[in-house]
């Protein structure tokens, strides 16, 4: 390509939106080093911050999401919408993309329905196996549809869809060989299985009171536990793993900076149902336990994990049962290695390792066909 390609890429809202958009214009400037990426967020939203730090342009619109319940905020959501379109539509005039791509979040409807409006070429990257409002209405009126889970043609029409998976860190995938570095990482020992405890970024306030009413039997079980609390969380935490006498079985952490390490000294995993955190546990092949967050929209955390369950590809404990069930569950998997084995192995089955590349092939054939 002779011209310089300019690409919008536009959501976010969370870490699950934000990491695979940067992934994407990480690939981008590697196959294309002259690429102008331009993102557009939501003002106040963690991308406005984010993006900036990986190294690209971000433009805001003021756009929020309209609440399922009956809510005052819901009234001014019309103006915001019209303005979100407005500004949207003004943005792309001005900085002319050869393709606008949307990874969900609240930015990512305006600025699609602004670039269809203007027939500029349409990307959505679909996360999740059960889609989000947005992107089912879009699905009509983008030019290619970018998903992570097979037979998603309920909702999407099967000649825009592509199964490419879910762009990931790399960073964070890139276990083989740091077994050994990763043990002395966190402080653990070579005669134990590790369990990692995630919750996302905030921690989960179900798995963490789950952990701490089952910390004794677990640590009886000869386990080790990586321990990602959350901020809110940590000083209780630190304070039961003490009074209990573990402090060098138990790790408790905030946020954990090394995912990279923390995957590859796990034995087995206990994480909420994210499509990127499936995605990673998948390449990484560790078995896992979800807990979904039941408020995620759509529930769609549980419907992910389905999709695994399904299969014997993971365990699935509902949130409002994880004090009960979750500590159990964890030691009659880590008894279980046969059981271990089987869901790693078909969990495997499940990796997409190479989506950045996939998707970005989509792009650059969008271009190209235009």
């Amino acid at each position: 390509m002779s011209k310089q390609l300019k690409i919008i890429i536009s959501g976010g809202g969370t870490g699950g939106h934000i990491f695979p958009a940067v992934a994407i214009a990480d690939t981008l400037r590697e196959r294309v080093p002259q690429a102008d990426v331009l993102f557009i967020g939501a003002l106040g939203r963690m991308e406005m911050q984010r993006v900036p730090q990986a190294g690209y342009a971000i433009k805001g619109l003021r756009i929020s999401g309209f609440q399922r319940s009956l809510s005052l905020k819901n009234l001014s959501f019309p103006f915001k919408l019209i303005h979100s379109l407005w500004t949207a539509r003004k943005i792309l005039r001005e900085f002319k993309p050869d393709v606008v791509v949307g990874v969900g979040g609240y930015a990512s409807g305006p600025t699609l329905r602004a670039a269809i409006g203007l027939k500029i070429p349409t990307l959505i990257q679909e996360q999740n196996s059960y889609p989000g409002i947005t992107n089912k209405i879009l699905a009509r009126k983008v030019d290619r549809i970018c998903v992570a889970y097979e037979n998603m043609q309920h909702w999407f029409p099967p000649k825009k869809t592509v199964l490419t998976g879910n762009p990931l860190r790399k960073t964070a995938i890139d276990i083989n060989g740091k077994r050994v570095e990763a043990l002395s990482f966190f402080g653990l020992s070579t005669d134990k299985n590790v369990l990692l405890i995630v919750g996302g970024s905030q921690g989960a306030r179900s798995i963490n009171l789950a952990i701490a009413k089952s910390i004794k039997d677990l640590a009886q079980a000869n386990l080790q536990i990586i321990w990602q609390t959350g901020n809110a969380y940590l000083h209780e935490a630190k304070s039961i793993v003490e009074a209990a006498g573990l402090s060098a079985q138990v790790k408790p952490t905030a946020f954990i900076s090394r995912m990279d390490l923390a995957y590859a000294a796990a034995d087995l995993i206990v994480s909420r149902a994210g499509a990127m955190a499936i995605s990673e546990i998948a390449v990484v092949a560790k078995p896992v336990i979800f807990v979904p967050l039941p408020t995620a929209a759509e529930d769609h955390q549980t419907k992910n994990a389905k999709r695994l369950v399904a299969k014997n590809a993971a365990m699935l404990i509902e949130n409002k049962e994880a004090t009960q069930l979750l500590g159990p569950a964890i030691i009659s998997l880590v008894t279980n290695e046969k059981r271990r084995t089987e869901m790693a192995n078909n969990l495997a089955s499940f990796a997409l390792p190479n989506a950045s590349e996939l998707i970005v092939d989509e792009i650059l054939k969008l271009i190209e066909k235009a």
